[in-house]
């Protein structure tokens, strides 16, 4: 059985509320370790978010409760105006996220049976204790370096061997690449923006980070490569040119690999020296040979697409 770090998080964070909120002899204790429970979320800003949403539902729940038993009295039936008022009001004011954590302070106020200074200051600080614990506990995230390097490795190894299974194709004519690298680079694609993403809302002082813009980046690649493919499956005869462009294709592949801080600038004129030539070239002698220098034409717009991305 694994136990993840939110799981861990959230027993640290539970156990440490009641275990203050003990420790300072508050009634009804256990409850801040409930208030901690549902405050724990995936994300820093996350979490944020559902603290102030229960902190205003307690709040409202304890001044509408107090109100309700006063004026009413402490009464099995008092619960049902109390809840046709409150639940509209979390609801129109968007903390209805807080009706749990802010009904469990509301039914100490019934269980007491009173209300007075004591028992207010009582809730106050079980609502300070269980929801302070909760933001303490999410600050720490864990880095994404790490994990992040290792899908920036795995996204470019796959769009080499997509590349590579092109060249070849273009300077053999034939090839048995079954095309599962499309598929792994797709799911590695998704993965690494939703930790970009992840990271985002980590961070509460800026909305975005190098991260995601890089897979996005990646993800434009990937794109330019899909488009890619059915023009190469549509070659049927080997030209010097498709030749040609298969090899710049490999050094692209090779880049990938072994990046130099000239890549960009290298490939860009190479490949413009490359359309150069071909400019000058005869025109097409048969229908095939025009089909397929329009597609290589093709070709070559999608990699000056694919480099600037890079």
């Amino acid at each position: 059985m694994r136990i993840g770090f939110r799981t861990l998080k959230t027993a640290v964070g539970v156990s440490l509320a009641i275990a203050i909120a003990y420790a300072l002899q508050l009634e009804f204790y256990t409850s801040a370790g409930i208030l901690t429970l549902l405050c724990i979320q995936k994300t820093r800003r996350e979490s944020l978010a559902a603290v102030l949403e229960r902190l205003y539902a307690c709040l409202i729940g304890m001044a509408l409760a107090g109100a309700m038993f006063w004026a009413i009295g402490f009464h099995p039936w008092t619960i049902l105006p109390l809840f046709l008022v409150f639940i509209p009001i979390t609801v129109r004011l968007r903390v209805q996220g807080g009706i749990a954590s802010s009904s469990v302070i509301m039914m100490h106020l019934y269980a007491h049976g009173s209300i007075d200074a004591a028992l207010l200051l009582n809730e106050l600080a079980i609502i300070a204790i269980g929801l302070g614990v909760a933001l303490v506990v999410n600050v720490y995230m864990p880095g994404i370096d790490k994990q992040v390097q290792r899908y920036k490795e795995d996204i470019d190894r796959l769009m080499a061997i997509v590349l590579e299974e092109y060249a070849k194709y273009m300077k053999d004519g034939y090839g048995l690449w079954d095309g599962k690298e499309m598929l792994e680079l797709s799911d590695v694609l998704s993965k690494a923006r939703n930790l970009a993403i992840l990271e985002v809302e980590n961070n509460l002082t800026r909305r975005s980070n190098p991260f995601y813009h890089y897979f996005d980046r990646k993800q434009q690649q990937f794109q330019i490569l899909e488009r890619m493919l059915p023009m190469v499956s549509r070659m049927d005869i080997r030209l010097e040119q498709g030749i040609r462009l298969g090899e710049f294709i490999e050094s692209i592949s090779a880049s990938l690999r072994h990046p130099a801080p000239d890549d960009f600038a290298r490939h860009a004129d190479k490949l413009r020296s490359i359309r150069e030539l071909h400019k000058r070239l005869p025109m097409p002698e048969t229908r095939a040979e025009f089909e397929n220098r329009a597609i290589l034409y093709g070709l070559a717009n999608e990699l000056e697409s694919f480099i600037r991305k890079g």
